[in-house]
């Protein structure tokens, strides 16, 4: 979170001794400055984020989501996937089932979810029995808790929001972090790339805080990024809003005014990035190509037929019309753990009434934005594999070691017997002084949300805490 001015031979408040503090010196003053403010308000979201990733981490890819992968004993052929849905529909009178996904392997149970008052249950059904396995409910599980608190804090829009903040003032974090470990003074690269473990104290934690802050910040930059792409005002609003794919696309589909973001069930994200904001298309029209052969039912075990029968294969989902407009969508995506890579995401359309395929997206259709999204989403998650898993927990327990190493930092720097923030101080009369928060306030306004925080901040470190004493003594 802070870090010690190097030892220049000059006391911290160089500006009150009787040699003039250099220019290099009050800009790295100030940039410690910012890195500690900044970390005030990020550290504690960053023990969160690292947390609950770690939980959802965990449940991802050693244990399951929900309890959800249940092993059957294979007997004969399964029966039809209505069959199935009736059984899990049975649990529930007054339910509706929402989403079937198949039995990836002939050991494996299928799973239904439905919709009962507004509440997701996952059932899980033997596909030889139509025996019911399990029942869960989908959101009051630790993956899905860790999740909503990952996304939300649990309190909706204005969690969203504040940890929109965090994750844009983290990577002003980064920036001036990395200004201040950048080698100065004489010493080289390997210096700075190398920790001095023969420190000790005080010394000892910035020397691990400064190195590994340094060999994790790329990788910091791209979870904040994908997590932020996600986010309600800088993702939803600006970022995903012209890289969402192009409904038009799809020639002479009527188009509903549902999006696939309906088709999230939960706190989880559950449709792929890049179509959240593109419409659905309508069942009930002459458009579309010829899918389920005519005369044949159009339901599930028909449209499961179709399925396989244009590809699909082992895990994949469909979600079932929610109304007489509605559609079957048959989709399979990596950030679901369905395919092995993001290159493998397909969605697909079928009118509920003709049977019809009326749309078909996959990765090669996403815009760059979204490809990269699609990607970015699968390691963010650590869904790409043991060595994504490994790396991510690694990660998330380095991130957690920056922030009790800064904290650490901090209190012992902080005078004692005395109730002080101990904030570094402001610089007087730095050249260049305005300029340079005109460029970090230019850097942090790409974030919106954060650039109106930056300038609250700075009003009230230049305009209130610099002309009340009381309370600059007590922030400093």
């Amino acid at each position: 979170m802070e870090k010690a001015v190097p030892a220049l031979g000059r006391p911290l408040t160089a500006e009150k001794s009787d040699e003039p503090a250099s220019f290099a010196r009050k800009f790295y003053v100030a940039a410690w400055r910012w890195h500690f403010y900044a970390g005030l308000f990020v550290v504690p979201f960053l023990l969160m984020l690292s947390i609950t990733g770690l939980i959802m981490v965990y449940f991802n890819s050693v244990e399951t989501r929900f309890g959800e992968r249940l092993y059957v004993i294979p007997q004969g052929e399964m029966t039809s996937a209505v069959a199935q849905a009736q059984a899990a529909a049975a649990l529930y009178p007054t339910g509706a089932v929402a989403q079937y996904m198949p039995p990836p392997a002939a050991d494996r149970s299928a799973l239904i979810n439905v919709k009962v008052d507004g509440v997701s249950m996952i059932v899980a059904v033997d596909p030889y029995t139509n025996m019911v396995l399990n029942a869960v409910e989908k959101d009051s599980t630790w993956f899905y808790f860790a999740s909503d608190i990952h996304g939300t804090l649990l309190i909706g829009d204005l969690g969203d929001r504040l940890i929109e903040i965090a994750a844009g003032l983290a990577i002003v974090l980064i920036v001036t972090g990395l200004y201040l470990w950048w080698p100065r003074d004489g010493s080289g690269f390997a210096r700075v790339l190398i920790p001095r473990l023969s420190a000790r104290g005080r010394a000892l934690w910035k020397e691990l805080h400064v190195t590994l802050g340094f060999y994790i910040s790329i990788v910091m930059v791209f979870f904040l990024i994908s997590g932020l792409a996600w986010a309600g005002i800088w993702g939803g609003q600006f970022v995903q809003a012209w890289s969402t794919f192009p409904a038009e696309k799809w020639d002479n589909v009527p188009l509903s005014d549902e999006t696939h973001a309906t088709m999230n069930h939960g706190a989880l994200k559950e449709v792929p990035w890049g179509l959240e904001q593109t419409p659905l298309p309508l069942s009930g029209s002459e458009a579309g190509v010829t899918g389920i052969p005519e005369g044949t039912p159009v339901n599930l075990t028909s449209v499961e037929g179709l399925a396989r029968a244009i590809g699909f294969d082992k895990q994949f989902r469909i979600n079932l019309p929610g109304d007489a407009t509605g559609v079957y969508t048959v989709s399979a995506d990596s950030m679901d753990g369905d395919t092995e890579t993001p290159t493998g995401d397909r969605t697909v359309h079928i009118d509920q009434h003709s049977g019809k395929v009326l749309a078909e997206v996959g990765f090669e259709d996403y815009g760059l934005a979204a490809k990269a999204m699609a990607v970015g989403t699968a390691l963010h998650q650590g869904d790409m594999g043991l060595w994504n898993t490994a790396l991510n927990a690694l990660f998330c327990l380095s991130v957690i070691f920056l922030c009790v190493s800064g904290v650490v930092m901090w209190w012992m720097r902080r005078p004692s017997g005395v109730l002080r923030l101990a904030a570094p101080p402001l610089p007087a009369n730095l050249p260049l002084w305005k300029g340079a928060v005109f460029i970090m306030l230019l850097l942090s306004l790409a974030f919106p949300l954060v650039g109106l925080t930056l300038l609250a901040v700075l009003a009230f470190d230049v305009l209130i805490l610099s002309n009340i004493p009381p309370l600059k003594r007590a922030l400093q």
